[in-house]
């Protein structure tokens, strides 16, 4: 008997949040999710920490520049199912920005867009939403 094991992909995202309320998503410009609103975030590179991936990321989807040392971690979602594509692992981090901190929508990204915490998109894509309650919760 053969064992096969499916390839574990890791995977970044960041929470950026202002003082004054207001959250930092990306229009996704590809599949899965095209088109839907979504953290900014990627895939890990070999030889770089999550840490290290989520402030590249950030850097190369919205032009926010933040120090990998500054970004508090918020948690692990590692559920099955969480991604069409297969079984990922990503790593969830919280930066917080000056409000008015200038964004400009770079790889992978359609747009990129300042949403009050109150009134964001009714969808989010993947388990973004649930990441999103995990960052803002009062004891994170």
């Amino acid at each position: 008997m053969t064992e096969t094991f499916e390839t574990i992909r890791y995977t970044a995202d960041v929470v950026v949040l202002t003082p004054d309320g207001t959250v930092l998503l990306i229009e996704r410009d590809w599949p899965p999710y095209e088109g839907c609103w979504a953290l900014p975030g990627g895939h890990q590179d070999e030889g770089e920490t999550s840490r290290m991936a989520a402030a590249r990321e950030l850097q190369e989807e919205t032009g926010v520049l933040v120090d990998p040392a500054q970004l508090r971690a918020i948690g692990t979602w590692d559920q099955p199912g969480r991604d069409p594509r297969g079984l990922y692992s990503t790593d969830a981090y919280l930066a917080v920005v000056p409000a008015g901190t200038a964004i400009v929508a770079g790889s992978d990204a359609r747009t990129v867009r300042w949403w009050p915490a109150t009134g964001l998109p009714a969808k989010l894509a993947f388990d973004h939403a649930d990441i999103l309650r995990a960052a803002t919760a009062p004891s994170a």
